[in-house]
């Protein structure tokens, strides 16, 4: 984007112009605007344009420098788009799949609730069939049987 220099227009010709002396009969004469138009000599008036060039030139360098930072943000930003799409190309989506297969297998392998009930109560059967004959004989070296035979 170009940057714009505001710029106080002064007219091209400073000087008064010159009136040349009449003609010996009558002629009409047309004027312009800009030969009419006086040319900015008032102190008063050249230092309120100069505040006004002055705050747009300011506001040149604020916008400036919101411009420099949208446009390093946008760099990084496209940066950082860059990386996750060669993070997400370089990614071996054949493997992550072989991983979810073999863990797939392995869930399906452990038991369920059946088997978990079945062997809960062979379990409890078991201990209670134990402790009656450790109750009943006693553990040999240790203890002889608590029950009467």
């Amino acid at each position: 984007m170009a940057k714009i220099e505001p710029t106080v227009v002064t007219p091209a010709n400073t000087e008064p112009p010159v009136m040349a002396p009449p003609a010996s009969g009558p002629t009409l004469v047309a004027t312009t605007p800009a030969e009419t138009a006086a040319p900015v000599t008032e102190p008063r008036k050249l230092d309120q344009l100069s505040r006004i060039e002055e705050k747009a030139a300011r506001i040149e360098e604020k916008f400036a420098r919101y411009e420099a930072v949208l446009t390093r943000a946008e760099a990084s930003l496209e940066r950082s788009a860059h990386k996750v799409d060669a993070a997400a190309g370089t990614m071996d989506f054949a493997s992550i799949r072989g991983e979810i297969t073999a863990l797939r297998n392995r869930v399906d392998a452990t038991p369920r609730a059946g088997t978990l009930f079945m062997t809960a109560i062979v379990t409890a059967v078991l201990t209670v069939i134990l402790t009656i004959l450790v109750l009943k004989f006693g553990v040999p070296g240790l203890f002889g049987g608590l029950l009467p035979r």
